[in-house]
């Protein structure tokens, strides 16, 4: 059988996986030296602000944190004035902070997963997460250049940061998010999105490819089968997130020998207080029954890592898709586990961001 990464490549390549990949079991998420000087609260912490000036909150009684856009906290007040009030921050970190990340990327069983650096938020995100999501929406229809300015700044900085990643760290792939939906559209039409953001893409994603990096994974748990062809021509080899709405059967039928879907199990589905293990195993095979594909398609919960903010709702998921492929293929569940790095591993404290334990036993 094939390990983890190689069954993973292999659907992504429509080159015949032998079982259903299981959500981020070929993925290993890890940090940068960015880690170290951008802070943001676990749950119940007081506010802080992060690297780019902006304010998170994680309050005890709401399932993640956010940006604060309370009038005061907004970073751009005024955006035909951006430059006043956006600064990039540095990228110029000491060599230890960048050993410690490497040490890391190194320990990665490279045969069994990619080493894939996590990036987030992504420049849309930013852009929403400096000046509100209302004012960034508005701001797109009335302030082009101001916000195209504000774009190129984003995506330069990013470039240097991807020049960084890759020289230092050496990873196979990249997990980048950006949502850029809500659950029934996107939040863009195409032709605004194209102007934003299609070529800033091309450039981030061109670059990584273009020096080493072999899996492009980017996360949007979102409706945005519109742009599925934007996302293609970025570079993208992995849309991660894609919801129900998307009608994933359909994506893949149409676009899966270009770019492959993981997601189809909306978090609703499984990621909620009395959810049950059965809740899990059912929304597992209605998922691979409805889009009916082992190329182009990864089963996965739609949010962007290894993890459910309720504790068991991922590893039920994992257990489910894992007796689905021990049923369907005839692996035993220790040759699936000797494939793969364990579930433990996998799952990074960052993503752990758990409300209230379930179903333990």
């Amino acid at each position: 059988m094939y390990t983890a990464r190689e069954n993973m490549r292999r659907c992504v390549r429509n080159e015949g996986p032998d079982r259903y990949v299981n959500q981020y079991e070929a993925l290993r998420p890890l940090a940068t030296p960015l880690a170290f000087h951008n802070p943001r609260p676990k749950r119940g912490e007081p506010d802080m602000v992060n690297a780019w000036g902006v304010t998170y909150s994680y309050p005890l009684n709401v399932p993640a944190g956010f940006p604060v856009h309370t009038p005061e906290k907004i970073v751009v007040k005024d955006i035909e004035n951006w430059k006043e009030y956006v600064k990039a921050p540095s990228l110029d970190w000491p060599d230890e902070e960048w050993d410690k990340m490497k040490a890391t990327y190194d320990a990665v069983d490279r045969s069994k997963a990619y080493a894939c650096t996590f990036i987030a938020p992504g420049i849309f995100e930013q852009t929403h997460h400096l000046c509100s999501i209302d004012e960034a929406l508005l701001y797109y229809m009335i302030n082009e250049d101001e916000m195209s300015e504000l774009i190129k700044y984003i995506t330069e900085w990013e470039l240097k940061y991807a020049e960084l990643i890759c020289d230092r760290l050496h990873p196979d792939a990249i997990l980048h998010h950006d949502d850029w939906g809500s659950e029934q559209n996107s939040f863009l039409r195409p032709e605004m999105f194209d102007d934003y953001f299609l070529e800033p893409y091309k450039q981030i994603y061109g670059y990584y490819h273009d020096h080493g990096v072999e899996m492009i994974v980017h996360h949007s748990d979102s409706y945005c089968a519109n742009i599925v062809p934007e996302m293609i021509e970025m570079g993208i080899d992995v849309w991660q997130g894609p919801m129900h709405t998307n009608n994933v059967p359909e994506l893949v039928k149409k676009y899966g020998k270009q770019i492959t879907f993981m997601g189809e199990i909306d978090n609703k589905r499984v990621d909620f207080d009395a959810a049950t293990y059965d809740d899990c195993v059912k929304a597992v095979n209605d998922a691979i029954e409805y889009v009916g594909s082992m190329e182009g398609f990864i089963p996965c919960i739609t949010q962007g890592g290894p993890g459910s903010l309720y504790i068991g709702g991922y590893e039920g998921l994992w257990q489910a898709i894992d007796e689905y492929n021990t049923k369907h293929f005839g692996f035993t569940q220790e040759q699936l586990d000797d494939a793969r790095l364990p579930l433990s591993v996998m799952m990074p404290g960052t993503y752990q961001a758990h409300i209230k334990t379930r179903y333990n036993d």
